[in-house]
């Protein structure tokens, strides 16, 4: 299954597998449709040691490494209508499975194995090639190229919660009071009327009222601060391990025709 096209003999015995890469079976046999004597038809052995048939369009199928990719799901080619692998397909099974395929319909003339055939044209999983013999002289070299985008998802939430709680102040309050003390003055000239204003002799007392501070606390709501939620981005560098195929171009020198189409 190259651009040129492959045998049938390397296309036998290669393990069929479907574009996701799982297994469906082994290819045993190409069948050529009976007008146009172009190969048709895969027949592949599935199930548990080979034991069952199912054919699988030709079309879009290719060479990838070692294996035949097809271009039909696994379970597509299991459930596709079971046929005789007898060497030929009558135009009614022929029918049963392009229509399983959802291939339209054609004229069905039926399609018969063929062992002999030199060359079976395939796609390429690349795509198809346009620059062959007939066209010009160059062909098309293509890879694949790996396109990586992101997108934004919701990660989590951040909230804000206020609490009372209760704290222990501790603060140190100077205070005054009044307190009485005993004061002896010398009889003067300045003070003696004073003195003797009274009799000579009496008993008498004599109060003075004493003061002091007391603390009173009160307590008064003070705003201190504004809290508020912000966002940042932070840019974090994540590696991405993906494999892309390539194409290959390579020139082989004094190959002759036939010994091309035997490759």
């Amino acid at each position: 299954m190259t651009d040129q096209g492959s045998s049938v003999s390397e296309i036998v015995d290669r393990t069929a597998v479907d574009p996701s890469g799982d297994k469906i079976g082994t290819v045993f046999d190409v069948y050529l449709d009976n007008d146009s004597g172009q190969p048709e038809w895969l027949a592949v052995n599935t199930g548990m040691f080979g034991t069952k048939v199912s054919f699988v369009p030709i079309a879009g199928a290719s060479i990838v490494d070692e294996d035949v990719m097809v271009a039909y799901t696994k379970d597509q080619v299991k459930d596709a209508p079971r046929a005789d692998a007898d060497g030929e397909l009558s135009a009614e099974e022929e029918e049963a499975l392009y229509t399983h395929y959802g291939r339209g319909t054609a004229s069905f003339a039926g399609t018969e194995s063929r062992d002999d055939v030199d060359d079976v044209d395939m796609t390429s999983d690349m795509g198809e090639d346009t620059s062959g013999q007939t066209t010009d002289d160059a062909m098309t070299r293509s890879e694949e190229e790996l396109d990586v985008n992101t997108t934004t998802r919701q990660k989590g939430t951040a909230r804000l919660r206020k609490w009372i709680e209760t704290e222990d102040v501790h603060m140190v309050v100077p205070i005054r009071r009044e307190k009485a003390r005993m004061v002896t003055e010398t009889i003067t000239d300045e003070n003696r009327d004073a003195a003797m204003s009274g009799g000579d002799l009496t008993s008498d007392e004599h109060e003075v009222t004493l003061s002091e501070e007391v603390i009173d606390v009160q307590k008064t709501v003070v705003p201190k601060e504004r809290v508020r939620l912000e966002t940042d981005v932070e840019t974090e560098e994540v590696a991405v391990d993906e494999e892309v195929r390539k194409e290959r171009i390579e020139m082989d020198q004094g190959v002759s025709d036939r010994d091309a189409r035997d490759r």
